[in-house]
């Protein structure tokens, strides 16, 4: 019985419909142990993005299973509204607002800075906007959002990910990185014509990519890092940014809670999963599904990656 589990799970997942519309997800969950309630008691979480959707739904998570968290939040008025919303659902959480503008190479500095502790750390914060558009530090939005302020935060915040029992970092990458290969040649998305929804993918394709990598520059520190993808979910992200596509899909969309499920699993059983590998609906996925989308000169692209962050 398992085995044909595994195998309509498979088969979900490749037509992609099944497998990341609420159905797959609910489908799957009946298979599932629950977490193992104060999993994370002790234990500190920095989530960016969790003013809303699924940044909010990954803190709430957390923060059931007893973590203190850090809601890393461009917009500290809709991090209060969400850190309101937690505390009324956990009485005693411990929640905390910071700012950081994750695009901001700056802003992320600034933010490391004041971190003192943490054992999880969730990369959610995301853009998608419709022009190419630049930042003040002279980075294309959707790669400075995506890649470059994460892998900067994650590596400021190395010494105290090596210092906990436990240390795990969790990308949240997007199932639409499968119709794109990794283009070192442009990471910036300088040549032809911009594209917000091709930007968006481009840079979750380079999430993913950046998942071994870290892990391997980090193992002697003992820090976990892991990539996953929530399926389709109903967030006010996507309804903003592709209103075409919740219009399209809403019958289908899994809620916010039901998209942050991995994260929240990722950073809370045990035993621990296997660093370095793509998750989806708590199973590891594969990282290409697509010809031509096989990844191309990683260490190209790993050198401007960390030149444009100025890793040390």
């Amino acid at each position: 019985m398992s085995e044909l589990i595994s195998v309509l799970d498979t088969v979900a997942d490749r037509l992609v419909v099944p497998g990341y519309s609420k159905w797959g997800y609910r489908l799957r969950r009946r298979s599932w142990s629950d977490l193992e309630p104060g999993a994370l008691h002790g234990t500190r979480a920095v989530v960016t993005g969790a003013g809303s959707g699924i940044g909010e739904a990954t803190a709430l998570g957390l923060a059931r299973l007893g973590a203190d968290v850090v809601l890393a939040v461009r917009d500290e008025r809709k991090g209060e509204a969400a850190r309101a919303g937690i505390v009324a659902a956990v009485p005693g959480a411990t929640v905390l607002v910071r700012h950081c503008d994750v695009s901001s190479l700056e802003s992320v500095r600034r933010f490391a800075a004041e971190i003192d502790r943490v054992d999880v750390l969730v990369h959610n914060a995301g853009v998608l906007p419709q022009e190419r558009t630049v930042t003040a530090e002279g980075h294309e939005l959707t790669f400075a959002t995506h890649v470059l302020g994460p892998l900067l935060m994650t590596d400021l915040l190395r010494p105290l990910l090596a210092a906990s029992a436990d240390p795990r970092v969790v990308l949240v990458s997007s199932g639409g990185m499968y119709t794109q290969r990794l283009r070192a040649d442009d990471p910036e998305y300088r040549e032809g014509t911009y594209k917000g929804a091709t930007a968006y993918a481009r840079t979750k394709r380079m999430q993913v990519t950046l998942v071994p990598l870290l892990t391997e520059r980090y193992a002697a520190d003992g820090i976990a890092v892991h990539g996953m993808h929530p399926g389709w979910a109903d967030t006010p992200g996507v309804a903003g940014s592709l209103p075409g596509f919740h219009r399209l899909t809403g019958a289908f969309l899994r809620t916010a809670e039901e998209g942050a499920d991995t994260v929240v699993w990722l950073a809370a059983t045990e035993p621990a999963p296997r660093a370095g590998r793509f998750w989806h609906d708590r199973r590891e996925r594969p990282t290409h599904l697509l010809p031509g989308t096989a990844e191309e000169d990683v260490a190209a692209f790993w050198r401007y990656c960390a030149a444009a962050a100025d890793l040390r």
